[in-house]
């Protein structure tokens, strides 16, 4: 019997963009184009087409915008949570929207990961594996001979078993770079830091308890992140569109 597909997801749309400005002078990064659509679009049609029903995405830097551009959206359902008087980081954004998210395993995706359209596949393949009794996340991660935007070093080493270690010390031997999605389950931000960090302090926790699997990304992953990370992934969208 397959297993069931998480139907909540996190949609990290907070932060300024400041590594993608001029671009984000006027507009959100969510918003920022990709071969003639949003970001998010992408992003949300994914999560869609993976089985994900409601998603909650945080506002902090123009989040009118956000909620404007959604307003006509039918699926997946979008609910708001509110930084706008204090930006909390990914893990703080996390955790102040745990109540709109359940008590169940969810996806948290990021706004600058993408690759080509595969109808919610990969996502799909990640809920086959998520295993709640030995798992606190999931990263799904890529080599970085199949990443643009990213460089050296990786992130993380992959045992044979699944399990991630973290490049502590910055070893170009490194072999992957996370992509910008994860599953986890609440139980990760369990006694969580108050205020504004990076879930990479609770991804540690879990590698030491031997709870922090990762799955990897079988096609090209671009960390649009930059406006140069941006045109290569417009050039490979659109070059893949007239083949």
């Amino acid at each position: 019997m397959p297993k069931a597909i998480p139907h909540t997801a996190m949609y990290l749309a907070a932060g300024l963009g400041e590594r993608m400005r001029p671009l984000t002078n006027n507009r959100p990064k969510p918003l920022v184009q990709l071969a003639g659509r949003p970001q998010i679009d992408y992003a949300l049609d994914r999560l869609r087409d993976a089985g994900v029903r409601q998603v909650v995405i945080n506002l902090h830097y123009l989040g009118a915008m956000i909620r404007g551009h959604l307003q006509a959206r039918g699926q997946p359902e979008i609910i708001y949570s509110d930084e706008s008087t204090r930006l909390l980081g990914a893990g703080g954004g996390v955790v102040k929207a745990l109540p709109l998210l359940g008590d169940q395993a969810f996806f948290v995706h990021n706004c600058d990961s993408f690759w080509r359209d595969d109808g919610g596949t990969m996502l799909r393949r990640m809920a086959e594996i998520w295993d709640d009794a030995r798992m606190d996340a999931l990263l799904l991660i890529a080599k970085l001979d199949n990443a643009t935007g990213f460089g050296l070093p990786g992130d993380y080493f992959m045992e044979a078993d699944g399990k991630l270690r973290r490049n502590r010390e910055k070893s170009d031997a490194a072999p992957f770079a996370y992509c910008g999605v994860q599953i986890a389950h609440p139980r990760l931000f369990a006694n969580a830091p108050q205020g504004e960090f990076s879930t990479v302090e609770l991804w540690d926790r879990a590698e030491q308890a031997g709870r922090l699997a990762g799955i990897e990304l079988d096609v090209h992953w671009f960390h649009t992140g930059t406006p140069e990370a941006l045109a290569a992934a417009e050039q490979f969208l659109n070059s893949a569109r007239q083949t």
